[in-house]
């Protein structure tokens, strides 16, 4: 059998081993057709493989980066086991985000997010690794520029999708790269001297970053980011953890101020799985922000599911039967 190149692979993630004698291996997106298994590399492609690991072993220098290789762009992270070997994970990285309508959520479900892009304050994605989340955040982002216009700034480690420059005639994208954790706060402070109408943070990791997240969704921005969570509660708890590091009881009320939207979602076979909760526009004394303000996250769920049920129901996202 020929040999093939590294473009024909269909991985979404793959795994290979710098140090040591390990075979190389994959899986690929979960789908209706694939369970996303663990699988080992064809030998077809071994050749293909090891040129890459070599091509690694040269210019991994931090333990993440960003890489075009043969036309192929990844996310590399490499990590030394307890048995000795040096392994490296490379996820594989689409140039364009796909359309909201391709994500994989209920149909239902993506007029309402298609609204979010006239509102101000926060979309806060959350789930575990390798769920998806950067794709929604920059399939929102991409969809808002060419539809709505406005100018974006995105702050990413690495930048993951290609958004940067012009979206239709009325959109604009500009994308920076930030490599070490105090640059995040920074940035996003900078990105305000640029007047975006959209802001993308990659990732939030740090106290002052959360800060000036919070005080750009509650300054007239529409502010997109994403963070590690295992449910809607833990990222609301996990965020206002970070926020109070810096800002103590105010990040309460920067949060249930600010907050517009927040998905926690996980990738399963027959498609994109959802919790969700969208804000009334307009509404400050809304049950649902008043258990942030009163840190009662855990009462949240009684009014994710409320939400859900009128959504199912009759399209609708509010009890007064208005929408976003």
């Amino acid at each position: 059998m020929s040999e093939k190149k590294l473009s024909d692979l269909d991985f979404v993630d793959l795994y290979v081993c710098l140090e040591g004698e390990a075979s190389p291996h994959y899986h690929k997106q979960v789908s209706s057709s694939n369970d996303g298994n663990d699988c080992e590399v064809p030998s077809e492609y071994l050749d293909a493989v090891t040129a890459l690991g070599s091509y690694l072993k040269t210019k991994f220098v931090d333990d993440e980066m960003g890489l075009t290789y043969e036309g192929v762009r990844m996310r590399a992270a490499k990590v030394r086991t307890a048995g000795g070997l040096l392994w490296a994970s490379l996820r594989k990285i689409n140039s364009i985000p796909p359309m909201i309508e391709k994500l994989g959520f209920l149909p239902a479900l993506v007029p309402h997010f298609r609204a979010l892009g006239k509102r101000q304050g926060l979309i806060l994605l959350c789930g575990s690794t390798g769920q998806g989340k950067t794709t929604t955040a920059c399939s929102f982002l991409a969809d808002f520029l060419n539809n709505l216009g406005g100018v974006a700034f995105t702050i990413e480690d690495p930048v993951e999708y290609d958004l940067e420059g012009r979206h239709n005639e009325h959109g604009f994208c500009y994308q920076i790269e930030v490599k070490e954790d105090h640059e995040w706060a920074a940035m996003l402070k900078r990105s305000m001297r640029w007047h975006p109408r959209y802001i993308f943070v990659g990732e939030l990791r740090t106290p002052e970053a959360a800060n000036q997240l919070l005080r750009a969704a509650t300054s007239g921005h529409l502010v997109i980011t994403s963070m590690h969570a295992g449910s809607v509660e833990e990222a609301l708890e996990g965020l206002l953890q970070l926020a109070e590091q810096a800002v103590g009881e105010r990040a309460t009320t920067l949060l249930a101020t600010g907050l517009t939207a927040i998905i926690h979602q996980t990738i399963m076979p027959q498609g994109l799985h959802a919790q969700l909760f969208i804000t009334e526009p307009l509404n400050p004394a809304a049950p649902f922000r008043n258990c942030i303000r009163e840190k009662r996250i855990g009462q949240t769920r009684t009014f994710m599911d409320q939400q859900m049920g009128l959504l199912l129901q009759n399209g609708k996202l509010f009890r007064d039967g208005s929408s976003v």
